[in-house]
């Protein structure tokens, strides 16, 4: 599920970053999911089962305002609107919920791969042992 990032090598240098930061901003307004009422975990296809285990895990309120953002956005793009400016998703609400979940899951079934895939073999005794 998770792509390889430059988020991470970009955060390290304060410089890059300040390159990069009015960028993201653009990029962010101009794909318009915010001015539909949407957080950026919303946008996550949902047709993978790692996914899926993840909307599962959710705690009830989010799940719940979750359908409500898509319901709402769905609405606004029949009726061809936008939310008023003031509905509109501000920067420091766009914060991910879905993400965090879907990272531990990847972890989980890394982990339960590795156990699986661990070979158990019984030591022998030595001689000395044996008595």
């Amino acid at each position: 599920m998770s792509a390889p990032s430059l988020a991470p090598y970009i955060a390290k240098r304060p410089w890059l970053k300040k390159w990069f930061e009015p960028l993201a901003k653009w990029y962010c307004n101009a794909a318009g999911y915010r001015q539909l009422g949407l957080r950026a975990d919303d946008l996550i296809p949902e047709e993978n089962d790692t996914v899926q285990l993840a909307l599962k895990r959710l705690p009830p309120k989010e799940a719940y305002d979750r359908v409500f953002r898509l319901r709402r956005a769905f609405q606004c793009s029949v009726s061809h609107q936008l939310l008023p400016k003031g509905e509109w998703t501000k920067p420091e609400d766009d914060v991910p919920y879905l993400t965090v979940v879907i990272k531990d899951i990847e972890a989980e079934m890394k982990e339960r791969e590795d156990l699986e895939a661990m070979i158990v073999s019984k030591r022998e005794r030595n001689a000395k042992e044996a008595h």
